[in-house]
Order: C-alpha cells, then structure tokens, then sequence
C-alpha cells in the first residue's frame, strides 16, 4: 500500500430528532477528534435548503473549526462559484488566513445551468456498470432538475440564471489574481485586503470529464474528484484533469478522491449503522431536500420502493461498510484505481458517537498500515 493522507468530507448532517444547532456543534467536535486522530484536512461542503443538513454556510463553519483546532488544515469542498461573487470569495477566505494562519483551503465548484442552445456535453462515463480493477464504476447517474424542486428553488433565491455558470472561469482568474495582488482593471493594481497576498491553498472540484476538470489542469492546480457523490463518473474526471494538465501553481497532477464509508468493530455493526443512507441520498436525489438522517429502526420502517431503491443503488454499491481492515481495503483499491494522491471521507450516521468512532477507527487502521509502507529512516 502506498501511504497517502486521509482527510474529511463533513456535510454537517442533521440527525432526527436533533437540530441544525446540534449539527454544527458536532461538527465542532468531530473536527476536533479528527485533528487528533491525523487527519490532514477537514472539509466542509455548501447545500441549501435541506432540513437534514446544516452545511448552508460553510465558510462561517470553516472560521468556527478552525478556531477550535489548530494544526488540521480546514476548508470548503466545495465553495460554489456563482453563489457568491468573486470577489467575495477572495475576501472572506483572505480573512479567514489572516485570522487562523496557513491552514485554510478554498475549493472551488463550478456550478448553474448552461445557456439555452449551449451543446451538451456526451456521455461522461460507462453506460453500464463495470468493475475495473476491483473498482466498481456504476453507469452515471442522470439529474434532473425539475421545476419546484429545492434545487430549482435555491437556484431562484440565489440569483442564478440559465448561463451563469459560464462565469466560472473569470471568477476563478479574478479570485487568483487577488490573491496574486495583480488584479489590474485598467492598467493600475486593485487590491483587496486581506485577500492580497493570502497564504490560501486553491483546489477546484469536479465531478465530470468537464470543464472544471480541464481547468484545474490547464491551471496546474490540484483537484478534488467526486467518487461518492458521482460514482460513474470518477474516471473520466480523473482522466480529463490529467490529460489537461501543465505545470503551473504544482509542478505535478495532484488529485484527491472522495469516498463514503462507514466503519464499525464489526461487520454487521457497521451494516446497522449504514441503515437510513438510501432514504437519505433519494430525499437529495428526488428535489425534495435531505431529510434528518433517521435511526436504524425508522429506516426499516420506512423502506424505499423498488423505483427509489433504483435511483440510489450506484451511491449504496460505491460506499464502503465494515470494519476498519475491509474498509482500508477498498479504499486502497480506489486510489490504486484513480491514482490519488490524498482520501477524502465522508461518514454520516444517526449517532454522533458512532460517526466519530468510525472515523477514529479508519484512522488507526490507515496509520498502521502507512507505517507499514514506509521504510524507516535511520
């Protein structure tokens, strides 16, 4: 095994019959546990309008973990570009530096409609399930926004409109050119303190072969693909970012995969505690907004159809369930497979006891085994 760093992916889930108050005081904590199990970076991502989940403002989470840790790097994976102007994005992360130091990550997310008329893209990865070696690559998943859906909502109440997200790439030139202090309007620099000069590490997240992909290449800048939210797709992210790729900020690739899992004593512990993930993911899926993430007991009372077991079954295959040494085993295998330099995890379960337990578990195993993998130095 190659030893490469293990990060987290928090999405600040709301458990039923807890409060988003709640949520995010856990996160707090989790985070702490997650600095002193050695996890390298702790992450928050950005949804809105969903009752189950409280990650709506996550670069106001990033400066409350970070304030409670202070070595783990924290940041935003990812921050959605189009949500918020670039200039605010540059400012609010310069801040968050000037306050905390060398620590923080801005993840950029391409997000938004294309403009009417714009060519679709063709199809971004296996029309059927495959497994390439050892990985499985389930067919993509095809989303549809549909009107009166919570994502057709948030759209509304943020401003977007059809074509906006063919902004990304001059805000991301803007957000580098203020860090850079070279943002220059009309021939004289404009600064934008404390964004100029900001010791911010930039990532561009993706899920696609897509632009943002390419982008992240063409820039030299590091990436951060998507396996547990677009299983079907990793590869071909993977593979866009690379081929795209010329040294620029890195002189290297450098891509992080993210992955769902779940970690018990047991295998049959853990299988308990995954309960409730179908009904989850398909409440996002479905338009209607992430329901609170119900107990083991409410999800076997509450089982999905078989039409809604069919529109989540590529996120329940790809996530990994059991107990620390299977769960290291497939996670080695998808960065053996995408070639990662670095693990994103996400774990979510009813019980924020066992949420950190599964994360103190996986740590322990992947420390043991990356001990194992490097040669000692005399």
């Amino acid at each position: 095994m190659t030893a490469v760093p293990l990060s987290v992916l928090d999405l600040v889930p709301v458990s039923s019959g807890s409060t988003p108050a709640e949520a995010l005081h856990r996160s707090i904590d989790l985070a702490q546990h997650a600095e002193r199990a050695g996890y390298a970076r702790y992450w928050l991502a950005e949804h809105h309008l969903n009752p189950g989940v409280a990650g709506s403002a996550p670069n106001t989470v990033i400066g409350a973990v970070a304030a409670a840790t202070s070595t783990i790097r924290v940041g935003s994976a990812a921050t959605l570009v189009g949500n918020v102007r670039g200039l605010q994005i540059a400012e609010t992360f310069g801040t968050l530096a000037a306050l905390y130091g060398p620590r923080i990550d801005l993840g950029l997310g391409r997000s938004g409609a294309p403009a009417p008329g714009a060519p679709k893209s063709p199809p971004p990865g296996p029309v059927a399930d495959e497994v390439v070696d050892g990985l499985l690559v389930p067919a993509p998943f095809t989303f549809r926004v549909a009107p009166g859906s919570r994502f057709a909502l948030q759209g509304e109440l943020l401003g977007r409109v059809p074509g906006d997200v063919e902004r990304f790439e001059g805000d991301l030139a803007l957000i580098r050119e203020l860090f850079a202090g070279t943002w220059s309007p009309d021939g004289s620099v404009v600064e934008a303190p404390p964004a100029t000069g900001a010791p911010v590490e930039l990532w561009i997240h993706g899920s696609t072969g897509g632009a943002s992909a390419r982008a992240a290449g063409s820039l030299g800048l590091p990436y951060g693909a998507n396996y547990h939210t677009s299983p079907g797709t990793v590869l071909a992210s993977v593979r866009a970012y690379r081929d795209a790729f010329r040294p620029g900020v890195l002189d290297a690739p450098h891509v992080i995969v993210s992955a769902d899992v779940v970690v018990a004593p047991t295998a049959d512990e853990a299988e308990e505690l995954a309960l409730g993930y179908g009904q989850w993911v398909h409440s996002i899926r479905s338009g209607a907004g992430a329901i609170a993430y119900p107990t083991p007991d409410e999800a076997r009372s509450a089982p999905l159809s078989v039409e809604a077991s069919a529109a989540v079954a590529d996120r329940l295959a790809t996530r990994f369930v059991g107990d620390a040494g299977h769960v290291a085993d497939r996670l080695e295998t998808l960065r053996r497979v995408t070639g990662a330099d670095e693990l994103l995890v996400t774990t979510i379960t009813h019980e924020h006891a066992a949420r950190v337990r599964s994360y103190e578990l996986l740590a322990t195993e992947w420390a043991r085994r990356s001990a194992s993998a490097v040669p000692a130095t005399v």
